[in-house]
């Protein structure tokens, strides 16, 4: 390739609406361009890099076994009726009518469509199969932002598993494991992998590969002592034990004006610290009101309610609804003495005495309550989010939390889709058996800008080898000296016949935008060739990750680079 008549539209500036660097600097280095709110053009570096990494994820997921399929983005409604999710992510699907006024979406993963194939399936002896795609997927985001990292059209790899039973799941389930880990690391990617909340999705195990970013938007509890790791939606965490002094035989009822926050009540006189208070909040679950229970200072995760109670509908109360429930406003609301609503409280408010919470009576509160006295839950649960400093649930070590991108996430689907699609095998008893399912995506525009995140500088990305748009580019600094270009031709026609992915910078521009552009767009290598080094004999081989250089005989240059670039390929 020559960057003379290639398209590299690079940018000096930052776009204007761009707040994540990897948003930033693809647009700036020409890799992509937004066509609308989380809509983008892959321009020829962006379509370079991401057809490197699909060819990785290809590599990796053939030699675990897997088969490639190409099914349809748009999907009718029926399929996703029966699996009971046309309902459950409406909000999250493009929908759109035919002329006959069919209902269809726009695929935003293929888990139904996939299991439509596999009913094709007759017996266990046809079993295991793993099936994979790369394909167009469609979320209606309701706040694209980020760049690639949240957006509403994007490219996935979403494979799916068949087996007989869980064993064999366990089994395909480990091969996707190593295989994605195999795939970071040839991505040049450093991930996590964590514990994670299987939401829609469905299935009673998942586990996401987390790169840590400031830019990402989801936080995971980490241990550095024994390697647990989870997402906040999943992570539990032991905390220092209470010691409650004795409080009086009953709750005792007080004024408290004006107080309608944890807050208001830690610093109104005669209240309580936020660790001393039961916060009560009012969720209405199947159309029911449902209390929940926590200490003043823990906040709730909703998505471990959604994971730990079988309902179809799960929201906050609205005020209204709070008001005919317990009679009075949030900030005055408490559990003592409830009866006719199920009430949960969150297991680290088992044992607790001599608390304080809301009356149920607008501008009252109770003191001395004593939970297991005074409410009575009828279930405990995990509730809360683990903080910071909290104890690991496996060695007690103190926990990290920190911000992450999701880049790939994998399940444990179980019986749920082949259940309800009739995708069923005879065992080796001749009886009918549900397949077994797994799931797993992983996104390559994502992955190119977690790489984008996790490596650049203040000059701009630093690709890994694998996955550059070119892994060198032959800078001629001086394109109307013959001697010059000749040689840079030269060097250029022999990294190609090595098999090197090389393009020489043959533009009619300054030497310093030519190093600028080159560092902006990433290229791993720079073989420079200038008069200035010719008449000495020799050109300047500079690495992009460290920015060391090291001149390199004329005669010995295309060997010496194509070593360098080898011995980085993985």
């Amino acid at each position: 390739m020559r960057w003379s008549n290639t398209f590299i539209p690079t940018l000096r500036d930052d776009p204007a609406d761009a707040e994540a660097v990897s948003h930033k600097l693809l647009v700036r280095a020409g890799f992509i361009r937004q066509l609308m709110a989380g809509v983008y053009s892959l321009l020829p570096l962006g379509t370079r890099v991401t057809r490197k990494i699909e060819k990785i994820v290809r590599e990796e997921m053939n030699e675990i076994g897997a088969q490639e399929f190409q099914l349809p983005c748009m999907q009718p409604r029926e399929i996703w009726e029966r699996s009971g999710r046309w309902n459950e992510i409406s909000d999250d699907m493009f929908r759109l009518r035919d002329r006959h006024g069919a209902e269809a979406a726009l695929g935003m993963t293929h888990e139904e469509i996939f299991t439509t194939v596999a009913a094709e399936l007759r017996s266990y002896k046809q079993l295991p199969q793993i099936w994979y795609q790369v394909q167009h997927k469609f979320r209606d985001e309701a706040r694209p932002k980020s760049g690639l990292l949240r957006v509403r059209e994007f490219t996935m790899k979403d494979s799916y598993s068949f087996d007989i039973d869980e064993k064999g799941l366990d089994h395909a389930f480990q091969l996707h494991s190593e295989a994605y880990r195999k795939i970071f690391g040839r991505l040049g990617l450093d991930t996590v992998a964590v514990e994670a909340s299987s939401g829609a999705m469905g299935g009673n195990e998942s586990v996401e590969f987390m790169v840590k970013s400031d830019a990402g938007e989801d936080w995971i509890v980490s241990c550095a002592s024994c390697g647990y790791a989870a997402n906040t939606e999943k992570a539990t965490s032991q905390i220092p034990p209470v010691e409650d002094e004795p409080g009086p035989a009953a709750p005792e009822k007080f004024p408290t004006p004006g107080v309608r926050t944890i807050d208001d009540l830690a610093n109104f006189e005669g209240g309580a610290p936020a660790e001393r208070q039961i916060k009560t909040l009012v969720y209405t679950i199947d159309d029911k009101p449902v209390l929940l229970l926590l200490r003043g200072d823990h906040p709730l995760v909703e998505q471990k309610v959604v994971d730990q109670i079988e309902a179809s509908r799960i929201r906050p109360a609205r005020a209204e609804e709070v008001r005919a429930a317990l009679g009075a406003s949030p900030g005055s609301l408490g559990a003592v003495g409830v009866t006719d609503h199920f009430v949960i409280a969150d297991e680290a408010l088992r044992g607790r005495r001599n608390m304080t919470t809301g009356a149920n009576e607008d501008d009252f509160h109770l003191r001395g309550v004593d939970v297991e006295r005074d409410i009575a839950p009828k279930a405990w649960l995990d509730l809360r989010e683990a903080q910071e400093g909290e104890g690991c649930p496996l060695c007690s070590a103190p926990l990290s939390v920190f911000k992450t991108i999701e880049v790939a996430h994998i399940f444990k689907l179980g019986t749920r889709y082949s259940e309800a699609l009739d995708a069923k095998v005879l065992d080796e008893n001749g009886s009918a058996r549900p397949l077994v399912m797994g799931s797993y995506g992983i996104g390559i525009g994502r992955n190119m800008a977690a790489i984008a995140e996790q490596s650049h500088d203040d000059a701009g990305i630093i690709w890994p080898v694998n996955v550059a748009p070119f892994e060198v580019v032959v800078t001629v600094l001086n394109a109307k000296d013959v001697a010059t270009a000749e040689t840079g031709e030269r060097i250029y026609d022999g990294l190609l016949k090595a098999g090197i992915d090389a393009v020489i910078d043959d533009r009619d521009e300054r030497p310093g935008v030519k190093f600028k552009d080159a560092e902006l767009v990433g290229i791993p290598y720079r073989v420079t060739v200038g008069p200035k080094g010719l008449a000495e004999g020799k050109v300047e081989l500079k690495r992009r990750r460290d920015g060391e250089a090291q001149d390199l005989p004329v005669d010995h240059a295309v060997t010496d680079v194509v070593e360098a670039v080898q011995a980085e390929r993985r």
